[in-house]
């Protein structure tokens, strides 16, 4: 019987929530080339993918972190995924923006947090865990505790790993990248030669592609 990270792999590879390109890669927003270019919103439009990700989560959070007071879901790709998490546990529901919105109340989490309450962060995507902890930050900043934080997908890069460590934040992904490449391969999403290709990007995506031809 396949995993989790296995079946959510094949899930998001077939409704091209995960796009492979290792000969034509994407540009990242920080200017990486890369190979892979995930959009986990697309989950959203697909009800057996959307609902397959929603109770797994509820599964992940009770069985690691028990029964929390409230949800966060982090802006903008986890505030629907977040708010489909905090409906079907029956909990309170806040998200939390990148930045603090430029007028009026100028919020940072929008919603109610009572000081004290225990929360668990929802994220769709973690790559190097910048704005996933920043979220966090604005949380505790809020005087409450976050017993831990579930991903839709996690590329699994060591400086993400350090930073949540470091921040002493607990981590559960649905699926992540050793997964999707296994189930890619086994699709025939990839060839062996380009899952070669995939696994070096991952040792280095910072550089990867730099002054050679892609």
């Amino acid at each position: 019987m396949k995993q989790v990270d296995r079946l959510l792999a094949e899930k998001l590879l077939k409704i091209s929530a995960i796009k492979l390109q290792p000969d034509h890669p994407f540009t990242w927003a920080s200017g990486w080339n890369s190979p892979i270019y995930t959009d986990n919103r697309k989950t959203l439009s697909y009800p057996d993918v959307r609902s397959f990700i929603k109770v797994e989560m509820c599964r992940v959070i009770l069985e690691n972190y028990g029964m929390p007071e409230a949800i966060a879901g982090v802006a903008t790709g986890a505030i629907a995924m977040g708010a489909l998490v905090a409906d079907t546990l029956g909990l309170p529901y806040v998200y939390v923006r990148s930045t603090p919105k430029d007028h009026g109340l100028e919020n940072l989490i929008e919603g109610n947090l009572t000081p004290g309450q225990k929360v668990v962060v929802i994220e769709d995507l973690i790559s190097t865990g910048g704005s996933s902890l920043k979220a966090v930050e604005a949380i505790r900043g809020a005087g409450c505790t976050v017993l831990g934080m579930t991903s839709i997908f996690n590329y699994g890069f060591h400086v993400a790993a350090d930073r949540f460590k470091e921040a002493n934040v607990d981590v559960v992904s649905l699926s992540n990248y050793n997964a999707m490449l296994e189930a890619a391969l086994e699709a025939n999403f990839i060839t062996a030669d380009e899952l070669d290709t995939l696994r070096q990007w991952r040792q280095d995506p910072a550089n990867w592609g730099i002054g050679n031809d892609l």
